[in-house]
């Protein structure tokens, strides 16, 4: 666990710096952004762990930005202000934040709460495994599969290929943008748009091949959508 990758979002660069110094400590790995839009690109591009996240932001505020991570996923997000009211408890908490810690507070508790978020999201086992339909994915066993009605179908995918549909069934229905799939799923080595097409074609291709044709489907102007629909 103290290998994980996190996230802190702060544009106070003395309290980035102290929760970075005290997280180093433990073990974990740490990135920072001082605003909005960079937090959500790193959460795209990096997929930290656990995200440590401030309201009060330049750019986006902390709770559009925790919107916008929760339509992405299930990223464990803390969020730590000066804002004590009961409401923005409330708020943070029915957008999707895991806990709530208030400034002033001391680094060694933020610390321990990011520890005991982190043994619940990653003790969930199978609760990661994600269904549409026919179709099971699960990222930790790296294992993909269509239930064809006679049985459970592997599906051969490569390493690209299974980061884009993993990254694409947890928000079945909602259109990706081609530089986002390039961003979350492919190696710097592959960044461009039409490399993305190739993946896919390939993907669609499997998934056809394993009695799952239709799923993965071109939006015109904007990039892909994976859906199902029952009684089709």
């Amino acid at each position: 666990m103290t290998s994980a990758l996190i996230l802190i979002v702060e544009d106070e660069p003395e309290i980035a710096e102290i929760l970075e110094t005290y997280f180093a400590r433990e073990g974990f790995r740490v990135i920072t952004a001082g605003d909005g839009p960079t937090a959500l690109a790193h959460h795209q591009r990096l997929r930290p762990d656990l995200i440590v996240l401030d309201i009060k932001l330049p750019g986006q505020d902390g709770y559009e930005v925790l919107a916008a991570i929760r339509r992405r996923g299930e990223t464990p997000v803390i969020m730590v202000t000066a804002l004590a009211e009961d409401l923005d408890k409330l708020q943070a908490l029915r957008i999707g934040a895991d806990d709530y810690v208030v400034k002033p507070f001391n680094p060694l508790e933020v610390v321990a709460r990011a520890k005991a978020v982190l043994r619940r999201t990653i003790g969930r086992g199978p609760d990661h495994v994600l269904r549409l339909g026919p179709l099971t994915v699960d990222p930790q066993a790296y294992r993909a599969e269509v239930n064809t009605g006679a049985g459970p179908v592997p599906l051969d995918l490569t390493p690209t290929e299974f980061r884009i549909l993993a990254h694409m069934v947890g928000s079945a229905g909602r259109a990706f943008e081609r530089g986002e799939l390039v961003d979350a799923c492919l190696p710097e080595g592959e960044a461009l748009d039409r490399t993305v097409d190739s993946h896919v074609s390939n993907l669609r291709r499997k998934l056809a091949a394993a009695k799952a044709d239709g799923m993965l489907v071109g939006v015109r102007g904007v990039g892909y959508r994976l859906n199902w629909f029952h009684g089709r």
